[in-house]
C-alpha cells in the first residue's frame, strides 16, 4: 500500500482544512486508517483513526469535537476535516494504514504498517 497525503497549508486560527490521503493497493477497504501529527520538536502523536467500514471512529482528546475522520473505500481515500483550528495544531500530518479491519491498538504508531509522506499544516494566530 502506498499513501499520498495532501491538503495541508497555511490557515488562520479558527479556520478549517480538509486533508486527504489517497491509497493505492487492493487492501485499503480492509484496513484501519489513521492520522498522526508531529509538531516541531515533539514526538509524533495520534490524532484519529477509522475502521475498515467507516462505522467506528476514534479521536485524540485534542481532536474531539473539532476534527472528523472519514473514508470513501470506493475512492481509496481517507479524509481528515479539521475545524476551529488552533496554533497548537501546527504540525506535519501523516496518514497511515494497518493490515487489520478493527481498531484495537490503533492509537500506537508502531501498529501501523504503511505511512504517507506527510503534509504540513500551519495555523497562524
Amino acid at each position: 500500500v502506498q499513501l499520498q497525503a495532501s491538503g495541508g497549508g497555511l490557515v488562520q486560527a479558527g479556520g478549517s482544512l480538509r486533508l486527504s490521503c489517497a491509497a493505492s493497493g487492493r487492501t485499503f477497504s480492509s484496513s484501519v486508517m489513521g492520522w498522526f501529527r508531529q509538531a516541531p520538536g515533539k514526538a509524533r502523536e495520534f490524532v484519529a483513526a477509522i475502521i475498515w467500514s467507516g462505522g467506528s471512529t476514534y479521536y485524540a482528546d485534542s481532536a474531539k469535537g473539532r476534527f472528523t475522520i472519514s473514508r470513501e473505500n470506493a475512492k481509496n481515500t481517507v479524509y481528515l476535516q479539521m475545524n476551529s483550528l488552533k496554533p497548537e495544531d501546527t504540525a506535519v500530518y501523516y496518514c497511515a494504514a494497518r493490515n487489520t479491519r478493527y481498531y484495537s491498538g490503533s492509537l500506537s504508531e508502531i501498529r501501523y504498517d504503511y505511512w504517507g509522506q506527510g503534509t504540513l499544516v500551519t495555523v497562524s494566530s
